[in-house]
């Protein structure tokens, strides 16, 4: 079994290697074509050109998010996400949709916890079309009634349904645990039952004019389109926001220290446990290495030391994950994962024991060498497509990487030494584990 094991290992690190030769000419070439463009009105934009394909796709945020929801009304920028597509200007919900349906135009919008982001896929030939609807939805949104109650109804339901579904009573309870209630991180960013039911239109069209605003505006765009015609749809798109936005300042926060454990009860057949810590920031020197060594405990899903421990050596669950999560006022690491009820203790001693066993021991060489060789081939995966290069570019810029992180980042992983990783390991999961379980009494 151990024999088979290892020969499953190597085939799955050969596979990925040669997939991520297969598409590192997609990803090298897209790392060479990057550029910083600026449009006649001043709008800045990561970009590539690409003709490959007659699609353009566009990936933008604004600082905000969910951290500027009003403190007693969660849930406010999530609404305004779901509500933008539902008309603008002179333009009706339906004509709207219709308008984006016969053309194959796709908007999307999603707040998360420190920025409201937005993305866009059009055909070359329906540019100013898509680009014209984006600049309605952005400047003049119409947030009227039947659609905010449609959309409310939809939200509330979804809540409502989250009051049993064992995995969000976790995530919700894990964040109040790590950060409470009166810190917007703690908050729910979809809202909650009580606060979804008052908000108001006015309240969605205060939050788009705080919000919406050039000072903080990061776009990224990828396809096949030339500088001039970019440079006119951005300024067209984007010129006539407001320069500067309205943000209530957020606080920094440190997570609550564990140990720390919490029990929810309820009747259901699998118990769910979530777990986590306060983690480390996407500008500590530290963090290329905490990103190795999390891979190595949780983030490798077959190979990693959690996989093996809680699935193929007890049977305890059929998955079970880890991963860094940074904010802008904080950083955490969180990892998840469902057993049976009777199991679960245990389920929760081994992840322990092993979150534990790395910060004493640290990985083995061979460990840190897979995981350089899976993280380095994995990047070229990722960008093997327009709308990927445009979410990674994006990210980037977001995380203050620099237009040259793709071409750097091979080199950051290969110098994290095992000395880096133990070092690391020992920061992250020294102190234990903050844990919640949801689920059946044991």
């Amino acid at each position: 079994m151990i024999v088979m094991q290892a020969r499953i290992r190597t085939f799955t690190l050969a596979v990925t290697a040669a997939c991520a030769l297969a598409v590192s000419a997609t990803a090298a070439a897209a790392s060479s074509k990057i550029q910083r463009y600026v449009s006649p009105g001043g709008i800045e934009a990561w970009f590539v050109q690409d003709a490959t394909v007659p699609i353009i796709a566009m990936e933008y945020s604004f600082d905000g998010g969910a951290a500027q929801d009003p403190a007693d009304k969660p849930g406010v920028g999530s609404l305004v996400s779901a509500m933008l597509n539902e008309g603008a200007g002179e333009i009706d919900s339906k004509t709207y949709q219709d308008r984006l349906d016969r053309k194959a135009i796709s908007l999307s919008w999603s707040s998360a916890r420190d920025h409201f982001r937005g993305s866009l896929r059009t055909l070359k030939e329906n540019q100013d079309e898509a680009f014209g609807l984006l600049k309605l939805a952005l400047a003049a949104p119409r947030f009227e009634a039947e659609p905010l109650e449609r959309e409310r109804a939809q939200m509330i339901s979804g809540l409502r349904r989250e009051t049993s579904n064992p995995n969000s009573l976790a995530g919700r309870r894990f964040f109040e645990a790590l950060f409470g209630t009166s810190h917007p991180y703690g908050r729910p960013s979809g809202g909650t039952l009580e606060s979804v039911p008052t908000i108001t239109a006015a309240d969605l069209k205060q939050y788009v004019g705080r919000v919406f605003a050039r000072d903080t505006l990061k776009i990224s765009v990828v396809g096949d389109i030339d500088t001039a015609t970019l440079g006119k749809l951005l300024d067209t798109t984007f010129g006539a926001l407001p320069a500067k936005s309205d943000l209530t300042p957020v606080p920094a926060i440190e997570p609550a220290k564990p140990p720390q454990r919490s029990l929810v009860t309820l009747d259901v057949p699998q118990t769910v446990v979530m777990f986590g810590g306060p983690g480390i920031k996407r500008d500590d020197p530290d963090f290329m290495a905490a990103f190795v060594a999390n891979h190595i405990l949780g983030g490798g899903s077959f190979s990693s030391r959690l996989y093996r421990e809680v699935r193929e050596k007890r049977g305890l669950a059929y998955s079970v994950y880890e991963q860094l999560l940074w904010m802008k006022q904080s950083a955490i690491f969180t990892g998840a994962t469902a057993t049976r009820s009777d199991r679960a203790n245990e389920t929760v001693e081994t992840i322990t024991s092993e979150a534990r066993r790395m910060a004493d021991e640290g990985p083995t060489q061979q460990e840190l060498d897979d995981a350089k060789s899976y993280l380095k081939g994995s990047q070229m995966l990722a960008l093997d497509t327009n709308s990927k290069i445009a979410s990674a570019l994006l990210l980037f810029q977001l995380d203050k990487l620099g237009i040259d992180y793709i071409e750097k980042r091979n080199s950051l992983i290969d110098a994290v030494t095992l000395a880096d990783v133990k070092r690391v390991s020992k920061r992250l999961w020294g102190n234990g584990l903050l844990t919640v379980i949801v689920g059946r009494s044991a």
